[in-house]
């Protein structure tokens, strides 16, 4: 079943009908004509039952005895089908907010994660007949759909390879705004926008990943400092053998390597030592 767009009549030309019917039918009284009267009215009554009203972005969904006659999106008043029922969809814009979920990343690492989804009902038969209850049903397939993309990815990637919750929140909110569009097509909903909202470790292991953290910070500023060192010491002794200013030796350029690699690694300030030569 989808949307399909039902008869529809002008409303004010209705309501001027329906004046007219029941003026008619109560002049009718008057003279006497009882059955011309009692026609009158009678059409008057099941014109009244034909009127409805439609508000901007929404729907009505229009059914006779149980079967789906169709849809009026346009707004303003309208005539229909009669003794028809009339439900009403929003086509509004609209924003759910998930609750923190307690789930297990790819590492099982347990993580509180959140998330806004932005939706619009865009096939009223869908909302009203496939489902039992479309915002129900939004609320739940986005959390069994965060909690299922979450489970994919590490919090963090310490090996900077490949996608991480925390690193690439983009490309999560991207795969996670798919995998929705998948689920909540049977009811008729759009997803515009999904985005996580809430990522943290879990209470009971938050401070020790912060500690795995700032070990890796530690361990990546250093291997940068040891790679200039190196690189520094290199240029250096190349000079000083280019500009033949000192002829070093296999044991003194090693020494020479270790002073400046020292120098340069150590987290404190250099201190030289001058050497004068022998005092007696």
């Amino acid at each position: 079943m989808t949307e399909k767009t039902t008869w529809k009549g002008n409303g004010f030309i209705g309501l001027l009908l329906f004046l007219l019917l029941t003026g008619g039918g109560i002049y009718a009284f008057v003279v006497e004509w009882i059955v011309v009267g009692i026609l009158a009215e009678t059409a008057a009554l099941v014109l009244l039952t034909m009127f409805t009203v439609v508000q901007p972005n929404e729907a009505k969904v229009i059914t006779l005895f149980g079967d789906y006659k169709g849809t009026i999106r346009d707004s303003g008043i309208w005539l229909t089908v009669p003794f028809s029922g009339r439900k009403k969809v929003s086509l509004r814009v609209r924003n759910f907010n998930s609750v923190k979920l307690k789930v297990n990343d790819v590492e099982g690492n347990p993580i509180e994660i959140a998330a806004v989804i932005v939706f619009r009902v865009v096939d009223s038969a869908k909302a009203l007949f496939h489902v039992d209850n479309y915002k129900q049903f939004v609320e739940i397939q986005s959390e069994t759909a965060l909690r299922h993309v979450a489970s994919k990815y590490p919090y963090d990637n310490f090996e900077l390879s490949g996608y991480s919750l925390r690193g690439n929140a983009d490309e999560v909110g991207g795969e996670l705004l798919r995998e929705l569009q998948e689920r909540l097509k049977a009811a008729g909903v759009e997803i515009l926008e999904a985005r996580l909202t809430h990522l943290a470790y879990s209470t009971e292991i938050a401070s020790a990943m912060l500690q795995r953290q700032q070990a890796a910070a530690i361990i990546s500023a250093r291997q940068m400092i040891v790679e200039g060192a190196v690189g520094m010491v290199q240029m250096a002794i190349q000079q000083l053998q280019q500009q033949g200013v000192i002829e070093l030796d296999d044991e003194r350029k090693a020494a020479m390597i270790n002073n400046l690699m020292v120098a340069i690694v150590s987290d404190r300030a250099a201190s030289p030592v001058i050497n004068t030569g022998s005092v007696y």
